[in-house]
């Protein structure tokens, strides 16, 4: 790799380096960031699904910039609303009027049992996400003079999305600040250097904000809406795990190298050559395993690809480029009080090599034990569900959330979020009166009429999201499917539609599950296949790039499924969000190989001059520390997302953090060696290593 070498083959060029580097860097943030562009629709679902058919069709209707937030009052011991109460509800509510789109709001309406006073407040949202959270704040502030014994919550789509935002606010620092410190004290436990955890964390640090800052450039000029919060927070672990993943195999590296070579320089371009190679191989593997998402039918997975593959991009170049430059110039004393001097024993790999003579003594019950293990946490997932509705999504309860589950108490469930049939304006009627008959159909009224399209707004009695819930869905799209003569004019980018559509916030959320449920059968086999595309380039070799597969995938189901027992049994979790199995899937898959590939490599490189045996075992030897500390760091690092109080994140760095640590601490460290112990020279099949005796003989 001369590329690589010659930015540390000197001090002239390793000065050139950083000074380029640090020019680079800066340039970013004067990048110009072009408009992001306007999401495909709320759900992130192309126009061939319902849900953003309607969204489509209900841009002719009058009104289409207005939604409604439902104030919801009930008395704080849960009794009927006394007239006292009824008539503080009217006189509160007379003086939202202002905030009203239009100007007025509809008298309240009371549950059939008396609890509960609904109030309907029409606001206007086509000025975006600022503007909802702007007058969503300003109608709760107006309804604080309510008397004290009465619990007054909003709720509703614009509710949810205030909430929503509420909660990533400050997320972005808070989850940075807290990955740094983890990354922090885990390299200073790693190198027990005061001084040495300093350099890869400021440059993995660094290279973590020009990535941020550059997918602000980069996300919207590929055309695709760059949704904050869930986007930057995935993209910074990513980053920040990768990036020290690769700084500390350079670094171990580079240390067993300062033992050989006295001249610094010459010891880094070594290590360089021996290193480059893994981490441009891991690397790859992580970006390719991520763009796969651009297939999903996600906006939010196919932003999260573009930001991925760019972080990976850039921590491989600050791994390969500007840590050893930064390395070389700050010399030997950086390691002090462990300074690697010519000549001297490092007493890393003492643990993994006694690990690895016990492996290889008993191979087969240490492989059978390890796969039991794999085999009895992957059962844990055989009971898990999958779905959230949107009162479940977050782990500290919002308002809209609290306001939502008080109205469900007393009216039907759906009541926050009426579903949208959308239809011809002569055969509203004809589509009400068969919306009306669908089983869960707790009202159907006609809606909102434009010139060529017509509203019937649709109350179920589930809550949104809930199975019965879905099962009502579908049967109201075939029943108002089946009306004769009712399809409404199809929406730009669609050419005929079968009949009237159904959609809304509950129908976007099954189209949702669905679209993920499709993205997970196209997108497994393929991010598979390149996997194991890479390894094979990688190792010249069939079966042990196919083993190391299917170890990972072996890892992926026993961490779904040790995950879904922690939170079924411990957190309490209701199901698995749709989108979490696909995300889990892909970061599992491309960084848990990144272990196998360190190990590897190495052991083909030693099983030139010792055999495959002994080869795996120099390589568990040496590799076995940092690729340990890089696993729990990478671990650590994705347990991170737990901080940020959406459960789907919280899911995500769990899964991942546990498949993680099974890669490192079994799949890694005892199934591999165990399969090379038992096969040799095949593990290789049917390319060869060949082995070489001290004096220069084949063997």
């Amino acid at each position: 790799m001369p590329a690589f070498t010659r930015v540390a083959g000197n001090r002239r060029s390793a000065w050139l380096t950083l000074g380029t580097a640090i020019a680079l860097g800066a340039a970013v943030f004067w990048l110009p960031a072009p408009d992001n562009p306007a999401p495909v629709s709320t759900t992130g679902l192309s126009e061939q699904w319902q849900s953003t058919q309607v969204e489509r069709l209900q841009d002719d209707l009058p009104g289409s910039d207005v939604q409604p937030a439902v104030v919801v009052v009930s008395r704080d011991d849960a009794a009927p609303l006394t007239d006292a109460d009824r008539a503080a509800v009217a006189t509160g509510t007379d003086a939202l009027a202002p905030l009203a789109a239009g100007g007025q709001v509809a008298p309240p309406r009371i549950s059939p049992d008396g609890t509960v006073a609904l109030v309907a407040v029409p606001l206007a949202t086509g000025g975006g996400q600022e503007e909802i959270v702007d007058r969503v704040t300003q109608l709760r502030a107006a309804l604080t003079g309510l008397p004290t014994d009465l619990t007054v919550e909003v709720t509703g789509a614009p509710a949810f999305t205030a909430d929503l935002a509420k909660v990533f606010e400050g997320a972005d620092t808070t989850l940075l600040a807290v990955t740094a410190s983890v990354v922090a004290l885990l390299l200073l436990v790693t190198y027990r250097s005061p001084l040495l955890w300093m350099v890869p964390l400021a440059i993995v640090a660094a290279t973590e904000q020009i990535t941020l800052r550059a997918l602000d450039t980069i996300v919207p000029a590929v055309g695709i809406h760059l949704a904050g919060g869930a986007v930057t927070g995935i993209a910074s672990v990513l980053v920040f795990g990768a990036a020290t993943n690769y700084a500390l195999l350079l670094i171990a590296r580079y240390r067993e190298e300062l033992r050989r070579e006295p001249d610094r320089f010459a010891a880094m371009r070594s290590a360089l050559r021996r290193t480059a190679e893994p981490i441009l191989a891991s690397g790859g593997t992580v970006m390719l395993g991520v763009l796969t998402l651009l297939l999903s039918e996600r906006e939010l997975n196919r932003a999260l690809a573009v930001a991925c593959a760019t972080g990976i991009l850039l921590a491989m170049a600050s791994a390969l480029l500007v840590l050893p430059a930064a390395l070389v110039l700050l010399g030997r004393g950086l390691f002090w009080p462990f300074v690697p001097h010519v000549g001297s024993t490092g007493r890393e790999g003492r643990i993994w090599g006694r690990l690895g003579a016990a492996v290889i003594r008993r191979p087969v019950p240490v492989a059978a034990l390890a796969t039991l293990l794999l085999a009895g946490l992957a059962l844990g997932g055989l009971g898990s569900r999958t779905g959230l509705s949107e009162t479940e999504q977050f782990r500290v309860q919002p308002e809209a959330v609290a306001g939502a589950q008080t109205l469900a108490r007393a009216f039907p469930a759906g009541t926050t979020q009426p579903v949208a049939v959308l239809t011809k304006p002569d055969a509203v009627r004809a589509v009400t009166a068969a919306a009306a008959d669908v089983p869960g159909v707790a009202s159907a009224r006609p809606g909102a009429v434009g010139p060529t399209v017509a509203q019937v707004d649709v109350v179920f009695d589930a809550e949104p999201g809930t199975t019965a819930s879905d099962r009502t869905l579908v049967e109201l799209r075939a029943a108002v499917a089946a009306v004769p003569d009712s399809a409404p004019p199809a929406p730009a980018g669609v050419d005929t539609l079968p009949g009237p559509v159904v959609g809304g916030t509950v129908a976007g959320t099954y189209d949702s599950a669905e679209a993920d449920a499709r993205d997970l059968r196209l997108i497994l086999p393929l991010i598979l296949l390149l996997v194991a595309a890479v390894l094979v380039l990688l190792l010249r070799g069939l079966l042990a790039p196919m083993l190391l597969v299917a170890t990972v995938v072996a890892s992926y189901f026993a961490s779904l499924g040790g995950a879904w027992l922690l939170f079924d049994h411990v957190l309490g979790f209701p199901a698995l969000d749709s989108s979490v199995p696909l995300l889990a899937f892909v970061f599992l898959v491309a960084l848990g190989v990144d272990y196998n590939i360190f190990l590897v490599t190495r052991a083909r490189e030693d099983a030139r001059t010792a055999g495959t045996r002994d080869g795996m075992l120099s390589a568990l030897r040496v590799t076995g520390g940092v690729i340990t500390s890089a696993g729990i760091l990478l671990a650590a690092v994705f347990a991170v997302l737990g901080v940020l109080p959406l459960i789907t994140l919280t899911q995500i760095g769990i899964i991942v953090c546990l498949g993680v640590l099974l890669d490192t601490l079994l799949v890694r460290t005892v199934v591999v060696p165990a399969l090379a112990f038992l096969l040799g020279e095949r593990f290789w099949w049917p390319g060869r290593v060949t082995a070489f005796r001290p004096g220069g003989a084949r063997a």
